[in-house]
C-alpha cells in the first residue's frame, strides 16, 4: 500500500474507531466514565461492540466531497453540502445545533458559502484530519478547502483557525513524528497572515505541555476546560494537539488518555483517531476494535474501500468515483443508534454518579 494511501485509509478507520471508543462517555466527567466503563480501550456503546457518531460520518462525506471535486474547491463545497443535506434527512441522532442550522439554511436555498452560522463549535474539526493528508503538502491549497469545509457550518473565525490547526497535525503526522515547537513553527507559518494569536498562544502551551509529559486531564483544567474537554474548538483542538504530541505512534495509549479527560469523548478521541491514524496506518489501528465495530450500510470495510478511492483520485483526479451503499438503510440504522443512545441516557440516571 502507498504511503499516501495507508495515511488516509489510517486517518478514516482511525477516526471511526476513535468515535466508536469515545461515544459511552460523551458529556462525563473521567472519574464517572471510568467508574462505568473502566477499560477504555474495549467498546461499550453496545455490550462489546461499537457505533459511530457524526464525527466519522463526516469525515467520510469529506473523503467523498474530495473524490468528486476532481481538486476544484468550489465543486468540493457544493458536494459536501449536499452529503449535509442529504444527512439531515436520514435523522441523525445527536447533531450539533450550528450544524442543524446551517443545513437548514442550506435547504432553503441559502448557498453554501454563506450557510454557517456564528459558532466556534468544533464541527469542523470532525472534517479536517483527512483534508490535511490530502492537500497539507500545498499550504495554499489546504487553507482554501478547510476554510470551505469550515463555512458551511461555522463562521466564527476561531472554528476555521481550529480546523486548520487539526489539518496541519494530521499532514504532520502522516509525514513523520515531529518535536512538539516544531509543529508549533509549521502551524505559524500556515496562519502567517491570521489573526490566531488567542490559538497560537494555547498551542504553545499545548507544546510545552506535551514537552512535560503532563496529563492531559491537568492540561485542560489549566486552559479553562474543567470537567473534562469542551465542545469548544480551542479547547478541543489544543487538548487533542497535546495527545497527539506525547502518542504520535501509540494510537491506543493517546486514545485511552483522551477518553479519560471526559468531556466531549466521541469528538475529541475521533479527532485524535484520525490524525494518529494519518501516522501509524491501518496497521497501527487495533484490528480487534475495528472488527467490533458494527456498521452498516457504512461499514469499515466501505469506509476502507472510499479511502483507498480517495487516494487515487489524489493523483488521477478525474478517473475516481467514490463506492456506494445501500442509502434506504440509513434512516433504520439512525433508528437503531438512537435507541441505544436513549438506553445509555437511561442508565446514566443510576450510580455511580462520579
Amino acid at each position: 500500500m502507498s504511503k499516501i494511501r495507508d495515511s488516509i485509509v489510517g486517518c478514516l478507520l482511525g477516526t471511526a474507531v476513535g468515535d466508536a471508543l469515545g461515544l459511552p462517555y460523551e458529556g462525563m466527567t473521567g472519574s464517572r466514565g471510568g467508574s462505568m466503563f473502566p477499560d477504555r480501550c474495549r467498546l461499550h456503546f453496545l455490550p462489546g461492540y461499537g457505533m459511530v457518531s457524526d464525527d466519522t460520518e463526516h469525515a467520510c462525506f469529506t473523503a467523498r466531497a474530495l473524490i468528486a471535486s476532481k481538486g476544484d474547491p468550489d465543486r468540493f463545497e457544493k458536494e459536501l453540502a449536499w452529503s449535509l443535506r442529504w444527512w439531515l434527512l436520514g435523522m441523525p441522532a445527536g447533531i450539533g445545533f450550528a450544524t442543524l442550522r446551517s443545513i437548514l439554511r442550506l435547504w432553503v436555498g441559502i448557498p453554501p458559502e454563506r450557510s454557517g452560522v456564528f459558532s466556534a463549535g468544533n464541527g469542523p474539526a470532525m472534517r479536517s484530519p483527512l483534508l490535511g493528508v490530502a492537500y497539507g503538502n500545498s499550504p495554499e491549497r489546504l487553507r482554501e478547502f478547510v476554510l470551505r469545509s469550515t463555512r458551511l457550518t461555522h463562521t466564527d473565525p476561531k472554528a476555521y483557525y481550529g480546523a486548520l490547526a487539526v489539518a496541519v497535525a494530521a499532514h504532520a503526522s502522516a509525514e513523520g513524528s515531529v518535536a512538539p515547537h516544531d509543529f508549533l513553527r509549521v502551524l505559524r507559518e500556515t496562519l502567517h497572515d491570521a489573526p490566531a494569536g488567542e490559538l497560537l498562544g494555547l498551542i504553545d502551551r499545548a507544546c510545552s505541555s506535551a514537552e512535560r509529559d503532563e496529563p492531559v486531564s491537568a492540561f485542560a483544567t489549566g486552559i479553562g476546560s474543567r470537567n473534562g474537554i469542551s465542545g469548544y474548538m480551542y479547547h478541543t483542538v489544543t487538548c487533542v494537539i497535546q495527545v497527539w504530541l506525547r502518542h504520535q505512534k501509540d494510537y491506543s495509549a493517546g486514545i485511552k488518555e483522551i477518553i479519560t479527560a471526559g468531556g466531549d469523548t466521541d469528538t475529541t478521541a475521533a479527532v485524535l483517531g484520525g490524525i494518529i491514524g494519518a501516522g501509524v496506518g491501518h496497521a497501527g489501528i487495533p484490528r480487534n476494535l475495528l472488527a467490533g465495530i458494527v456498521e452498516w450500510p457504512r461499514s469499515t470495510a466501505w469506509m476502507e474501500r472510499l479511502g483507498i478511492v480517495l487516494a487515487r483520485s489524489l493523483k488521477e483526479p478525474g478517473n475516481a468515483e467514490a463506492p456506494g451503499y445501500f442509502v434506504p438503510a440509513i434512516p433504520l440504522r439512525n433508528a437503531s443508534f438512537l435507541l441505544v443512545v436513549l438506553a445509555h441516557g437511561v442508565r446514566r440516571l443510576f450510580p455511580p454518579y462520579r
